[in-house]
């Protein structure tokens, strides 16, 4: 048994990360820190906990762990390890954005891999500090992934994504409290979201040079969690064409499904699962993308890079199932 720890362990995606190592044959659960929390139980804070643990909340870390994972927000990553010490032997996975750009990858001699596993599995095997994808980015990579391998991502891409309340984090704010989002569907950050960047960094990996711009409207949607992309391209092949494109670049994906049949989220929605469906109009190919936000977008993913910088199966501790209903 290999010993976790995690860094922020009172937000959504330490709430998920607690419940899916508590039931990882291969992961014990060392410490959840959080100093707004310490002494309180786990199941304080994630009350579905009830039941599963008596482990409580601590403001101590165990600096020996075997994986840390850190779910801080966006650029506390970066000070909490400025000013906390681990063993040389500890693997970090970070669920931040603070060390995904290739210009951030390198942070005081700690050289973060991009831990996306559908491209990067035999960099991130060797790893020993990951920077987890962003939600929105994981979802879109996959709905664009085997375009820019096959090279055929020079025309502009336009993609309209919607996401759940949880994307926003536990913390209440004007845009994620019941009685505004209830009822309710915005567009924020059009054209500019901080995900572009790890986007953009790996389709340009992929195709080895400058794809088409990324046109991209996320959106909020009155639902708690999940994330549905719809991506449309140019492409000069048809569509039995696009569709064995995909089913050959996701062969041997344990957690990426091509599906004839429309996509929606309920498929996806507590499980590690992309689900992807495409249509061709004229000369433009509809790519649909659905995952959960906070498991294949987030905690589940951490758990499939763990698995895979740890040698476990890479499916060990992830056969969700999710709920038509």
């Amino acid at each position: 048994m290999i010993k976790a720890g995690i860094v922020g362990g009172a937000g959504y995606t330490a709430g998920e990360l607690i419940r899916l190592i508590l039931n990882h044959p291969k992961v014990s659960l060392d410490f959840v820190y959080s100093t707004s929390n310490a002494g309180n139980k786990l199941y304080a804070v994630h009350t579905d906990l009830l039941g599963d643990t008596e482990q409580s909340f601590t403001n101590k870390i165990n600096p020996e762990v075997d994986v840390l994972f850190l779910c801080l927000g966006h650029g506390n990553s970066t000070a909490f390890l400025q000013n906390n010490s681990f063993s040389e032997t500890t693997k970090i996975i970070d669920l931040s954005n603070d060390f995904r750009l290739n210009s951030d990858a390198n942070f005081e001699g700690k050289e973060f891999v991009y831990g996306l596993p559908e491209v990067s599995k035999t960099e991130i095997k060797a790893a020993n500090y990951i920077a987890n994808p962003g939600c929105f980015a994981t979802c879109i990579q996959f709905g664009l992934l085997p375009l820019a391998k096959a090279k055929k991502l020079g025309n502009d891409i336009h993609i309209n994504a919607t996401t759940g309340a949880t994307g926003a984090g536990v913390s209440p704010s004007a845009t994620s409290h019941f009685p505004w989002r209830d009822n309710n569907f915005s567009v924020y950050k059009p054209f500019t979201h901080q995900h572009l960047g790890e986007i953009g960094e790996t389709l340009e990996f992929l195709q080895e040079g400058k794809t088409g711009e990324l046109l991209f409207i996320p959106n909020r949607g009155n639902f708690s969690r999940g994330i549905f992309a719809s991506i449309y391209t140019k492409f000069e092949g048809s569509l039995e064409e696009a569709v064995q494109l995909y089913k050959e670049f996701y062969a041997g994906q344990p957690f990426v499904h091509i599906t004839d049949a429309p996509v929606n989220m309920k498929q996806v929605v507590n499980t590690n699962k992309c689900a992807i469906s495409l249509i061709k109009h004229g000369d433009n190919l509809l790519i649909y993308s659905a995952i959960d936000n906070l498991l294949k977008g987030a905690s589940g993913q951490a758990v499939q890079n763990m698995n895979l910088m740890f040698g476990f199966e890479e499916t060990e501790g992830l056969h969700l199932k999710g709920s038509a209903f």
